[in-house]
């Protein structure tokens, strides 16, 4: 072999193993706190029972405690974040910078603007992404008979618009995923994962149309498969909460023969993207491990009034109004929580009710402790946010009481992506990447 042949080929070796060592940059839109960009980060802690140490023993960084273990980071950097919400924006870095993220990686805004603002030649969007995430807004999908879903009547911003069912257009809320399509576009990531709530693989003839606007991303540069809704017990998260993903791949990134078989009617379990389930919930299987009980979960936590922690010490003050409203019942510690949702703290579980109102803990009620409802660190746990994520966090200087309220920190909490469950699907997806994509 000449010597400009051997040195070629150690300038590939070094190219393909620098090309290892680099993260993988990923860009989140619709980022809220950050629970995907956690996820699909890793290294974060869990309560020891949410792995299944049989099936992912590679999960394991280290054990930290009796009851933790850290979980390994993965390949992936998130390099670009970005939501609307303000108080979004203030929890993200509050947290994301303690992990070595600067705070302008969150960028606060409409992705309407966004992706305007780059289109005028305002480069907000970094270029040469690997992966790209986004939880576009889904509760116009989530109640699409009576809003509409895809007519939906409020803004890219939020703000009712109007009444007249001709008025809605592709800027308003129900169709922000078609921005979320322009950041592909614009971005042309490997890979992307789109999530939104079971309701949707109820409306074919929506999934269709949402499916078909993404591959067309790129002059039909995608290979989207067909969605999958996970269920997040069955992925060691002690919460009924059901999801559906769409996962596109850039055909032009694909491998030719990975290409081929991605686009056959039937993806073979060894290439897909979507991870198998690790607890029995929904799914059956020797090596699954039983379902997360919320008791293993907020068993650790003592009560708000002995707690440091501001997430605990504080929690909705809304008063029992009768088992006809919603979140009116009190959890059941020996199953999963009901789905921790975004809405106002009259409906925040309890995780205690008196004997007047039907509470079941009498042991609790007579040592004295009080009916009260989940406070926002218990709706974080549940939804498998490591303990040191500060969901209520009090300003220390001027008027204000807090930087993020408890209300706020509520609304964090239910709109997010549980971390484990995207850290599932991020490990699913590296463990594929070099199979799937060139070099």
């Amino acid at each position: 072999m000449s010597g400009r042949s051997i040195l070629s080929t150690k300038n590939s070796a070094a190219k393909t193993q620098a090309r290892k060592n680099a993260p993988l940059k990923m860009l989140s839109l619709f980022s809220g706190c950050g629970g995907m960009d956690l996820g699909f980060e890793g290294g974060f802690k869990v309560p020891k029972v949410c792995v299944n140490t049989r099936l992912k023993p590679h999960f394991v960084a280290q054990e930290i405690d009796a009851n933790h273990y850290l979980l390994k980071k993965t390949p992936f950097r998130t390099v670009f974040a970005n939501d609307i919400k303000p108080s979004a924006q203030l929890a993200w870095q509050h947290y994301f910078s303690a992990r070595g993220h600067k705070a302008n990686t969150f960028h606060l805004g409409s992705i309407v603007d966004v992706v305007k603002a780059q289109q005028n030649g305002n480069t907000l969007l970094p270029q040469e992404i690997d992966l790209l995430t986004g939880g576009f807004p889904c509760q116009d999908f989530s109640l699409a008979g009576k809003r509409g879903g895809f007519k939906s009547h409020k803004d890219h911003l939020g703000r009712i618009i109007t009444a007249d069912e001709n008025t809605p257009s592709i800027e308003t809320r129900g169709q922000l995923y078609m921005w979320m399509r322009e950041v592909i576009n614009l971005t042309r990531p490997k890979i992307f994962i789109a999530e939104n709530v079971k309701g949707l693989v109820s409306l074919e003839d929506v999934v269709q149309i949402v499916r078909q606007d993404f591959s067309t991303a790129g002059g039909d540069g995608y290979i989207v498969l067909p969605p999958q809704v996970l269920h997040a017990a069955d992925y060691g998260i002690a919460q009924s909460r059901e999801r559906v993903f769409f996962i596109g791949l850039r055909k032009d990134a694909l491998r030719p023969e990975i290409k081929t078989i991605l686009e056959s009617a039937t993806v073979p379990r060894s290439l897909s993207p979507y991870p198998m389930p690790t607890h029995a919930f929904t799914q059956k299987g020797t090596k699954l491990q039983k379902a997360v009980s919320l008791r293993s979960i907020l068993g650790m936590l003592g009560e708000p009034e002995t707690s440091e922690d501001p997430s605990h010490q504080r929690y909705s003050k809304a008063k029992f109004m009768g088992k006809h409203c919603q979140g009116q019942t009190e959890i059941k510690l020996d199953g999963i929580a009901p789905t921790i949702r975004a809405e106002h703290h009259g409906n925040i579980e309890f995780r205690r009710l008196s004997s007047t109102n039907g509470g079941t803990y009498q042991e609790e009620l007579n040592a004295g402790l009080l009916e009260r409802r989940l406070s926002v660190r218990e709706c974080a746990l549940i939804q498998s946010f490591p303990n040191d994520y500060p969901f209520v966090i009090p300003a220390k200087v001027g008027r204000k009481r807090y930087v993020v309220s408890p209300s706020m920190g509520y609304k964090l909490v239910g709109n997010a992506v549980p971390p484990l469950l995207a850290y599932h699907i991020a490990m699913q997806i590296a463990e594929l990447w070099d199979t799937y994509f060139h070099s």
